[in-house]
C-alpha cells in the first residue's frame, strides 16, 4: 500500500471525521482501564517451542471506537489477534468479550457471539460468485442442515431475505456489478472489501481486521478507509492490525502497540507517536543499517521519529566535517 497520504489533510475525504475522546479512566499507559471495555485480556502468553510470541499482562479494546493494533514485523500482533479469536490455544491467561470469557471457545462460536474477524490474505472462495461468497455469510441458515435442505419450503423465505441483504451490502461496498462474477476474478482491493462486506452478513458488534491495507491498490485505499469508519458510524467497534501510521493517526481513536509480544505503549494516536518506547520498537532492532535511508525503510515513523533521527545524524555528519575542516585549515 502507499503510504504517501498527506499528514496535513485528513486521509478520507475533505471533511475530517471526529474521534472517540475520553475513552480511557487515566493517562495512557500500557493497560489502562477504560471507561467502556468491550474486550479484556488477562496475562494470556503463547509459546512455540522457546520463543515467547504473546506476553500480554493486561489490555482493554474501549466500545465504540477504533482502535489500531500496531507493531514492528514479528511482534506477535496476528497470533495476538488469532488468540482472542478462537483460530489458536494460548499457554495461559483469560480475555472475555462483552463480558463473556472466551477462553476454549472456538472460533465459530466467537463469530456467533458477534466478533467477526477478516484476515491478511483473503478468505473468500475462489470459484463461488462474490454474492454466493456473501450469503456464506450468514448465520443460522436452515438450509445448512441436512434433512431441512431437501425441503426448500423451510428455507426459499429466509434465503431470498439474505440474498437480498447480500445485495445491500454489495452495493454499499460498491461490488454490486461484480455480484455474479467469480470471487477469483477479483483484485486484492475488491477481495479485501468482500471479506469486510461478508463479515457484515452476521451484524457483528466487534470487528477486528488484519491488515486491511496489505496489498491494495492505492485507488481502493481510500474506499476501505471510508468503509471503516463507517463500520464505527454504524455503532460497532473496530481492532484493527495497520502498519501504515498516516493512515493510523487519521482514523484511530486509540493505539496499542506491541514489540516483541508485549505491549509497550497506548493511547491517542498523537501522543503514541512521540512515546520513546514506540521510537524504540520500531527503531531499535534497525541500528546496523543505513540510517540515513531510515525514512524510506520504516514508512510507520517516517514523519516522525525517523525524520528527526536522519536530522540528528545529518547535524553531527555535518559538525564532524566542519571540525575536519578546521583541523585541515590550522594544519
Amino acid at each position: 500500500m502507499s503510504s504517501e497520504l498527506n499528514p496535513e489533510t485528513p486521509a478520507t475525504g475533505s471533511i475530517r471525521r471526529p474521534k472517540t475522546t475520553g475513552l480511557a479512566k487515566g493517562p495512557a499507559k500500557p493497560g489502562v482501564a477504560k471507561v467502556d471495555p468491550i474486550m479484556v485480556v488477562d496475562a494470556v502468553q503463547r509459546r512455540f517451542g522457546g520463543l515467547t510470541a504473546v506476553d500480554v499482562d493486561h489490555v482493554e479494546i474501549p466500545r465504540g471506537a477504533i482502535t489500531a493494533l500496531i507493531g514492528p514485523n514479528g511482534a506477535g500482533k496476528t497470533t495476538l489477534f488469532n488468540l482472542l479469536c478462537g483460530f489458536d490455544k494460548p499457554n495461559s491467561g483469560t480475555w472475555s468479550f462483552n463480558g463473556t470469557s472466551l477462553a476454549g471457545v472456538p472460533s465459530f462460536k466467537v463469530a456467533r457471539m458477534g466478533q467477526v474477524r477478516t484476515f491478511q490474505l483473503t478468505k473468500s472462495l475462489s470459484l463461488l460468485t462474490v454474492l454466493e461468497n456473501m450469503k456464506l455469510g450468514a448465520p443460522h441458515q436452515r438450509g445448512e442442515g441436512f434433512w431441512s435442505s431437501l425441503f426448500p419450503f423451510l428455507w426459499r423465505k429466509q434465503d431470498k431475505e439474505i440474498e437480498a441483504k447480500a445485495r445491500e451490502l454489495l452495493t454499499r461496498f460498491k461490488l454490486d456489478a461484480k455480484e455474479k462474477d467469480f470471487a477469483a476474478s477479483l483484485s486484492g482491493g475488491q477481495r479485501k472489501l468482500l471479506d469486510m462486506a461478508r463479515a457484515l452478513m452476521s451484524d457483528p458488534v466487534l470487528v477486528m481486521l488484519d491488515e486491511p491495507m496489505a496489498g491494495v491498490n492505492p485507488a481502493l485505499t481510500q474506499s476501505l478507509l471510508d468503509h471503516i469508519l463507517d463500520l464505527k458510524e454504524l455503532g460497532m467497534t473496530v481492532l484493527f492490525v495497520e502498519h501504515d501510521m498516516h493512515m493510523v493517526r487519521h482514523i484511530a481513536d486509540w493505539v496499542v502497540v506491541m514489540a516483541e509480544g508485549r505491549v509497550v505503549a497506548e493511547g491517542p494516536p498523537e501522543e503514541v507517536m512521540e512515546d520513546p518506547a514506540v521510537v524504540d520498537a520500531y527503531l531499535g532492532a534497525h541500528q546496523d543499517v543505513d540510517l540515513g535511508a531510515v525514512t524510506g525503510r520504516i514508512p510507520v515513523l517516517a514523519d516522525t521519529a525517523a525524520i528527526k533521527l536522519r536530522e540528528k545524524i545529518e547535524a553531527e555528519a555535518e559538525a564532524e566535517l566542519a571540525a575536519e575542516n578546521t583541523e585541515e585549515g590550522t594544519a
